[in-house]
């Protein structure tokens, strides 16, 4: 089998010659750049760039000697800068930025990044390895009119400021990875319903209006709807018919549960993600990956209704995602994208035999009869030794 040939056979639930590995495929199935780096070295592999296109996470491009070393099956198709610059990773290692993320560097190691207008957008603190955003565009709206006077901050969430390519530069990308090589491409189209409502309001405020001001929540979450839809079309007919996954991201769980009540979920969160599912998979044939972490075990039937076919990263370790459950329960239905081996405990603190040992198991569990495409649980993290990440594909 073709790579691609893999992955179609896997997300069609059938079984492939041997279960499609990801590395990279999108933002939260990747590597962080000082483990990337410190990986690369211990492969020998020489050359090549580090190309940092998530600064928050720090996430880098997984390039083609590295994804040949492990046997990967999947290339992300990710709206990307045009232009890099030389920049340094938080353990001083060189990495090319995005040229529009600029930095303000501080002695005792913090960071802060502004976008093109100045304005302080993400901090990385002194000793920490990653951004968080700062000063949410929406933090003193009031009322649903405030929203219209904001479009802007939807603007913001539908395109990266630091991506600089257009839908041509896109198409012609995708277009080369479909004929020039045989790997799966993930459409990165990265759309956020309630994590984005979290993100241009705050947290807090977020999640205090979904109890006391729901009206301007859930005007956030429409308002983003909308405005993914939009660029959905535009993007489905760029590289619709070169990528046969497309993917949204929508944190909704935590280690224990839910982020929110299923009802408040069902009632509140759950309308607006339809509306913009329903309309991906109405639109566009093929299959639908949704990233959201921790337990979401609890609305999974729901997931799957409003148009879900691929589930990840499968936190087997939360509560209510047994493995074990999960595919007894939902494997007809759904496909199972991670879930390889924990990245809390195991991944960092295991030994390569034990991480070797829960792989086997995972895989068994999870790719019984196919549905299954192994990957880690969520990126795998800066301080990963390279002998652990070696021991999830060999």
């Amino acid at each position: 089998m073709t790579r691609r040939e893999r992955v179609i056979a896997a997300i069609n639930h059938k079984e492939p010659d041997r279960i499609p590995r990801d590395l990279g495929g999108m933002d939260s199935t990747g590597i962080h750049g000082v483990a990337y780096n410190n990986l690369k070295k211990y492969l020998s592999i020489k050359g090549g760039k580090t190309q940092v296109y998530d600064p928050y996470q720090q996430v880098v491009k997984v390039e083609l000697p590295v994804q040949e070393v492990i046997k990967g099956d999947v290339l992300p198709v990710i709206i990307e800068p045009k232009k890099w610059r030389p920049g340094l990773l938080p353990d001083g290692s060189a990495c090319e930025l995005p040229l529009k993320w600029q930095e303000k560097l501080f002695a005792d190691g913090k960071r802060i990044a502004v976008n093109e207008q100045g304005e302080e957008i993400a901090l990385m603190p002194a000793g920490s390895y990653y951004y968080d955003s700062i000063n949410p565009p929406l933090y003193n709206a009031k009322t649903p009119w405030d929203l219209d006077k904001a479009a802007g901050a939807f603007t913001g969430m539908d395109w990266p400021f630091f991506a600089d390519e257009k839908y041509a530069d896109l198409e012609d990308r995708a277009r080369t990875l479909y004929y020039n090589t045989d790997y799966a491409l993930m459409g990165n189209f990265c759309a956020h319903i309630f994590a984005g409502g979290q993100g241009l309001r705050g947290y807090e405020k977020f999640m205090e209006d979904l109890y006391a001001n729901s009206a301007l929540a859930e005007g956030i979450m429409d308002r983003l709807a909308e405005t993914y839809i939009k660029r959905f079309d535009r993007y489905k007919d760029a590289v619709g018919k070169y990528v046969q996954i497309i993917n949204v991201n929508d944190d909704m769980g935590t280690q224990a549960a839910l982020q929110i009540s299923p009802k408040m979920y069902r009632e509140k969160v759950k309308p607006y993600q339809k509306k913009l599912y329903r309309h991906i998979k109405k639109t566009w044939d093929g299959k639908l990956f949704l990233h959201s972490c921790g337990s979401v075990a609890d609305i999974i039937p729901d997931l799957i209704e409003i148009g879900v076919d691929i589930l990840n990263p499968v936190q087997y370790t939360a509560g209510g995602m047994d493995a074990k459950k999960l595919k007894k329960n939902y494997g007809k239905e759904l496909v199972f994208w991670g879930g390889g081996c924990e990245t809390q405990n195991m991944l960092p603190f295991g030994t390569p035999a034990g991480i070797k040992e829960e792989v086997t198991k995972q895989a068994e569990i999870l790719g019984a009869g196919g549905g299954y495409v192994f990957c880690q649980v969520h990126n795998i993290q800066y301080d990963i030794k390279p002998e652990n990440i070696m021991a999830l594909y060999t």
